[in-house]
């Protein structure tokens, strides 16, 4: 796919600035953290609820723009994803000290403002970590390994690369949804399953070197000595308190990860070519969501069917697709994440979805249980 003629130019600092739109987040949750009580429930909301109204009133944005944008010019989207990381620290930490040092708020208050962190570092943190572990310079990975261990997730970079865009929409993708499955079944399994698969994707690959699995080079290491350096901070901060509500933080990150990771691909699986072979990932794999406002929180996660086509691209340059070449989401993830929650409500609106795209793109395919259920299908 190219950009439409007349693709809109992306290069100044006016078109990436909706892109800033996650830094209100921070002032909100100094905010709430000095006003207390139900006040706290603002920063949780602010990103369900109020980008689901702006999504509601701004629509969507069916405009791609120009692939042949150079890399120099897109400094400015570059830049918010360098520099949240400090600020997602500063935040997480800094509080920390404010609810210790004070007795301002109740130890159920502080267990909700950190929830609430956890919501921003996982709806804004981990995407843009994981924006930045798909990039080339060192720098940037490393800040994706930093926002990755201060939610104690740091194994997420391995699985992702090298397990979900592999062989994501099959079987052996833990992180792609079966049809049918609830996400109070997904969220279980990918908790142990993803860990696993990304263990030993790394074990194989020093493996094929003649290496040993506790090889220095193995980025588990790294991993642990991060998250254990901040386990250290919180308890020094706290003591064991400091841990907890680190910890409290650091859940509801990976529960909202999970949570989206749930929505992108569920029911949605690649064809079986025998021998277990499957066709090449295409836009069709992935839902694809164009709601202006979600995309602008975050960094165009939702178009998805772009990212796994291209994974390399970066997010500004991100394509969307027309329903004739990639599913459609009704909404975009922060009212999809919220109906997956309630099972009955999601399955009553994605199932005739998932049945409707099977149909559209694999007509000879009669029979899906195999694929249902997490098997290799026999080849025809």
């Amino acid at each position: 796919m190219t950009a439409i003629p007349g693709a809109p130019k992306i290069a100044h600092l006016g078109t990436a600035l909706p892109f800033w739109i996650s830094l209100g987040l921070v002032p909100l949750a100094v905010l709430v953290a000095n006003l207390g009580g139900w006040w706290i429930l603002l920063l949780p909301l602010s990103t369900w609820y109020l980008f689901t109204g702006l999504d509601y009133f701004i629509g969507l944005n069916t405009k791609n723009p120009d692939l042949d944008t150079p890399e120099e010019q897109l400094f400015w989207y570059k830049l918010i994803t360098l520099l949240w990381g400090p600020i997602q620290l500063a935040t997480i930490f800094g509080l920390m000290i404010y609810v210790v040092q004070t007795d301002h708020l109740n130890r159920v208050e502080e267990w909700a403002l950190f929830a609430g962190l956890g919501i921003l570092s996982g709806t804004v943190g981990i995407t843009y970590a994981h924006e930045l572990m798909h990039q080339k310079p060192k720098a940037e990975r490393w800040m994706a390994d930093i926002l990755m261990a201060s939610v104690l997730y740091s194994h997420f970079r391995s699985e992702h690369l090298l397990v979900h865009h592999r062989y994501v929409a099959t079987p052996r993708d833990p992180v792609t949804a079966r049809y049918g499955e609830s996400f109070y079944r997904f969220f279980p399994r990918v908790l142990w399953q993803c860990w696993i698969s990304a263990f030993n994707a790394e074990k194989a690959m020093l493996a094929r070197k003649g290496l040993s699995w506790y090889h220095l080079s193995n980025p588990f290491w790294l991993y642990w000595a991060l998250q254990v350096g901040f386990i250290l901070l919180a308890a020094l901060i706290g003591g064991w308190w400091g841990v907890f509500l680190f910890s409290v933080q650091a859940f509801w990150a990976i529960f909202q990860l999970e949570l989206v990771n749930y929505v992108e691909h569920y029911g949605l699986t690649r064809k079986h070519l025998g021998d277990g072979k499957y066709e090449h990932v295409q836009p069709r794999h992935s839902w694809n969501a164009a709601q202006r406002a979600s995309n602008w929180l975050l960094i165009n996660l939702q178009r998805h069917s772009d990212h796994h086509y291209k994974p390399s691209r970066r997010f500004p340059l991100l394509q969307t697709y027309s329903a004739d070449e990639a599913p459609q989401l009704p909404h975009g993830y922060p009212v999809m994440t919220m109906m997956a929650l309630v099972p009955s409500v999601w399955k009553r609106s994605m199932n005739p979805r998932v049945k409707a795209w099977r149909d559209q793109h694999y007509p000879e395919i009669a029979d899906w249980d195999a694929y249902k259920h997490g098997t290799n299908p026999l080849p025809r």
